[in-house]
């Protein structure tokens, strides 16, 4: 038997095994973003654990200070009420809030199902950061005095990750239900550029280390992603309203 035989057996294996239409690959990278982010995360954390990220963490946190006075972030006075606006974006009743007036928007328009989905994502993404708080107990930064007041565990950020996990599933919902590729684009943009803002201005306003925020953002996009992949499913399964379909002309 020649060498061919078995080499186009095992690439017509290989091609069973690859996705064959543009749904299936979505799928296919979409749960790997979920698994990159869950390894990321976990990475994080073993390096927060062990203390490897403490030189990072300080030099980050004093390079936005004034090293005449660490109690001064650097930037005029109004950047830093910029940062408390901005960091009101990530607080919990403002985004029970907002969550609120998506359930109750759906709702309305007899999209009873996408509702439930939205207030289990969220509700859950909130679940999941409470334990992480707990599970780690990492202690808030002391190198400098916070510009706001805390109450919870440092790692990870649950302003980052609650951001993320609210506004990234919200986008991604709307991007669902949303024709038009421009407007998915712009809806995504704003989520992220949202998410990331929220996270940053911990980080400024010295309420936390950078490593808390970037592990919020990796699990909270993960979950972001996680729930993005279930409506996928229950919409294909015929258990959440149907998208609109894009008009001609205006696919991606």
């Amino acid at each position: 038997m020649s060498l061919g035989t078995p080499l186009r057996h095992l690439a017509s294996v290989a091609g069973g095994l690859w996705p064959t239409t543009r749904r299936e690959a979505g799928w296919l990278l979409g749960l790997l973003l979920v698994v990159a982010a869950v390894l990321a995360f976990a990475g994080l954390a073993g390096e927060v654990l062990e203390g490897d990220t403490r030189t990072f963490d300080r030099a980050v946190l004093l390079a936005l200070r004034n090293p005449a006075d660490p109690g001064d972030p650097i930037g005029p006075r109004w950047l830093e009420e910029v940062a408390r606006d901005v960091t009101s974006l990530g607080g919990n009743a403002i985004l029970t809030a907002f969550t609120l007036a998506v359930i109750g928007f759906l709702a309305l328009t007899e999209k009873r199902a996408a509702a439930v989905l939205v207030a289990a994502s969220v509700g859950g993404g909130t679940a999941l950061s409470s334990l992480l708080k707990l599970g780690f107990s990492r202690p808030r930064p002391d190198l400098v005095p916070h510009a706001v007041e805390v109450y919870t565990a440092s790692f990870p950020s649950g302003h980052a990750m609650l951001s993320a996990v609210t506004y990234l599933t919200l986008g991604a919902l709307l991007v669902r239900v949303q024709p038009r590729w421009r407007v998915r684009l712009y809806i995504l943009a704003l989520a992220s550029a949202t998410t990331i803002l929220v996270g940053a201005s911990r980080v400024y306003l010295g309420v936390h280390w950078p490593t808390d925020v970037l592990a919020g953002w990796c699990v909270g996009a993960a979950w972001a992603l996680l729930c993005w992949l279930v409506a996928l499913w229950l919409q294909r399964a015929g258990r959440v309203e149907i998208p609109l379909s894009p008009p001609d002309g205006d696919t991606p």
